[in-house]
């Protein structure tokens, strides 16, 4: 039985991420004690109380979810007494390094390391803006390049984001309105247009972090957001294809067509959440491109959200 395992992006960090799970088991409380020995601030302040706003600053950002990402991964596996094994990993951006955690291709220290340099380098030398589309990608990228704008990530068939300057993106938005008056577009909050040509500079600094990393053969399958199909096992060629899915689309609904065609029975979301509220009453990033890419399947693959305090319960009783 295929076991897919999924962690969300930037976009689905909030104030509070992680209080819940802290408070109710220990061992998510070691692994924030963990990651501030790593990071050397207080990863924990940084995620439950979000002093000045700085959780949202990306170099903060991605090491703060992909903390979550793994105490909600180990909480899980403790309660279950590691009896869910998963076949495959996946995850959104920033989510593909816990995805190499939960394959045991990096140990968590090392991904926390890798993140938060990733982070301070996309914050530091990014530039431009990113825009979601309600569009096919065929349809949106002939008129992005008419506006020097590049795409960021390929959701869903009718969902890409597309990255560029703020003036270049309101051109290419009004010029969107006017001849697709239909398709709505979101203009997204980030620090720059991530996964396009702008993060060039950031990708080529993070190219020597990528390099001194130790990393693992995956031990089990684990998908590339750069190709959208799995990553093989030589270790040189993940890193560098982690390098270049920092300049290059987000190839999500294609990662999501692959393991799906491998026959997926079981998909788990580990940390993030989105929407209003306290911990308990955040929903899952990833569930709805996920429910959306399976619609078609007979039998679709049974979700489980395992995010925050209550959907561990939910997902282990």
């Amino acid at each position: 039985m295929n076991i897919l395992y999924v962690f969300p992006g930037q976009g689905s960090q909030y104030e509070g991420m992680g209080k819940d799970i802290c408070e109710a088991h220990d061992i998510a409380a070691r692994i924030y004690d963990r990651a501030n020995e790593v990071l050397g601030y207080d990863i924990r302040d940084m995620s439950f109380n979000n002093p000045g706003d700085e959780l949202n600053l990306t170099r903060n950002t991605q090491p703060a979810l992909l903390t979550h990402h793994i105490a909600c991964l180990e909480v899980f596996k403790d309660k279950t007494g590691g009896s869910v094994e998963p076949t495959m990993a996946a995850g959104h951006s920033l989510g593909e390094y816990s995805a190499l955690v939960a394959a045991n291709a990096l140990t968590f220290e090392t991904a926390l390391k890798l993140v938060q340099t990733r982070g301070a380098l996309m914050g530091e030398h990014g530039e431009g803006e990113m825009t979601a589309f309600m569009m096919a990608v065929d349809e949106i990228k002939p008129l992005a390049e008419q506006f020097n704008c590049a795409i960021s990530a390929c959701n869903q068939p009718m969902q890409t984001v597309v990255g560029g300057s703020s003036a270049d993106l309101e051109a290419l938005e009004a010029k969107v309105a006017e001849e697709f008056p239909r398709k709505k577009a979101i203009r997204l909050k980030t620090e720059g247009a991530f996964h396009t040509f702008y993060m060039d500079k950031a990708a080529d600094l993070f190219k020597a972090a990528l390099a001194d990393a130790d990393m693992q053969a995956p031990q089990i399958r684990v998908l590339s957001n750069y190709t959208g199909g799995f990553h093989d096992d030589d270790v040189e060629g993940i890193k560098e294809r982690l390098y270049l899915q920092l300049k290059h689309p987000v190839m999500w609904d294609a990662n999501l067509t692959t393991a799906f065609g491998e026959g997926v029975a079981k998909v788990y979301e580990f940390g993030g959440g989105i929407g209003p509220g306290e911990p308990t009453e955040k929903r899952p990033n990833l569930e709805g491109m996920i429910k959306k890419a399976s619609r078609s399947l007979d039998p679709k693959p049974e979700y489980t959200p395992v995010i925050n305090a209550a959907t561990i319960e939910a997902a282990t009783t």
